[in-house]
């Protein structure tokens, strides 16, 4: 028996080895791309099919290979399916339906996205959320830049103020936004005692930098302030890749400090600038911490000038208990921030095109 599985065994393995050298001889004579690579992975298998029979083994050792290095992937991929992805995949259900946490979930249809278009609150949050995301990416982008290009000179004590700048970022929330509340607070603070001092505005004309339309643009100043150092950080470490012999022979043939900017530095650092973009892009649209530290006062809750989507979000969900139409507004703000990231992708693919 064992001489007829050995015999057919090596008749298997010669036919293998014969289909093998046939397929490599198509590999060679072809053309398209595609089909070449249907047929490297074709050879591929056949390779750990003749593999496989050699040796006796009942899996081939590429598969062993990809076993292993499933088992050390597995336990992280777990945690994502059953903390992030089944979350994700039951609001995006949750969005069609309606529920309060305790009764049963009943089928809602497109009545969650249709009361949207008459909520007043849900229309206040996205215009604040815009206008934030408007100001606060070209600000903290121009800011960091710039920041980055002055400290990436020769001065003294740049690492002293590369600290300084980056500190906001590392520094505790509460701490530095109660301390922002204090700079700004409407009578009390040295803002508008220095308004109300040297530029003689009346006391009940002083601005109110956390309430009202005012609120927003507080918002946005405190956000450049405590995120452009670590921008500043990602902006220096592009600037640092930039060869010297670029700005060498741009300075021999006259180029001055705005034209090296102009066709070196920036042009240079084009992925670092999208980086940064898709990135604050996506943190100015998720923002709830700020909005609350600075505008939600003792309670934590936020007036129709200040409501931000995620805060909204939370509001209708764990306050409020409408799940279905929390998810729904969820899904409006996924979707927005999905279209920002294609449009900004495609915009640098064509830019590098």
């Amino acid at each position: 028996m064992e001489k007829i599985k050995e015999t057919q065994g090596s008749g298997q393995i010669n036919i293998l080895q014969d289909a093998l050298k046939t397929t490599i001889e198509k590999v060679r004579d072809e053309k398209d791309e595609k089909t070449k690579r249907k047929l490297i992975r074709q050879i591929e298998r056949y390779n750990n099919r003749i593999d496989m029979l050699r040796s006796g083994r009942r899996i081939s050792r590429q598969t062993r290979k990809n076993l292993v290095a499933y088992s050390f992937i597995a336990p992280n991929f777990i945690g994502f399916c059953v903390f992030t992805l089944i979350p994700i995949v039951f609001a995006f259900a949750l969005a069609f339906m309606n529920w309060d946490g305790s009764n049963p979930v009943s089928f809602e249809g497109f009545n969650n996205f249709k009361r949207l278009a008459s909520d007043t609150f849900f229309k206040a949050a996205l215009k604040n959320t815009i206008i934030y995301c408007v100001g606060t990416v070209p600000l903290t982008m121009i800011a960091s830049l710039a920041l980055a290009i002055v400290l990436n000179q020769k001065v003294i004590g740049r690492g002293i103020f590369r600290t300084i700048a980056f500190f906001p970022y590392v520094a505790s929330l509460v701490a530095i936004t109660s301390v922002w509340k204090m700079l700004f607070h409407p009578s009390k603070g040295p803002v508008n005692n220095i308004l109300f001092t040297f530029f003689h505005i009346p006391q009940d004309a002083l601005p109110q930098w956390f309430s009202g339309s005012l609120c927003v643009i507080s918002m946005i100043l405190f956000s450049v302030w405590k995120y452009m150092g670590y921008y500043m950080v990602i902006y220096l470490a592009g600037l640092q890749g930039i060869s010297k012999e670029l700005y060498e022979a741009a300075s021999l043939d006259g180029a001055g400090t705005w034209n090296q900017f102009r066709y070196i530095t920036w042009p240079q650092l084009s992925a670092t600038t999208f980086f940064v973009v898709v990135m604050l892009t996506i943190n100015c649209f998720k923002v709830y911490d700020v909005a609350v530290m600075l505008a939600g006062g003792g309670s934590g809750e936020l007036t129709v000038s200040a409501t931000v989507l995620v805060y909204y979000i939370y509001q209708k969900a764990f306050i409020d208990w409408d799940l279905g139409y929390s998810s729904a507004v969820a899904m409006v703000l996924f979707l927005m921030v999905l279209i920002v990231t294609i449009i900004q992708f495609r915009g640098q693919a064509r830019k590098e095109a």
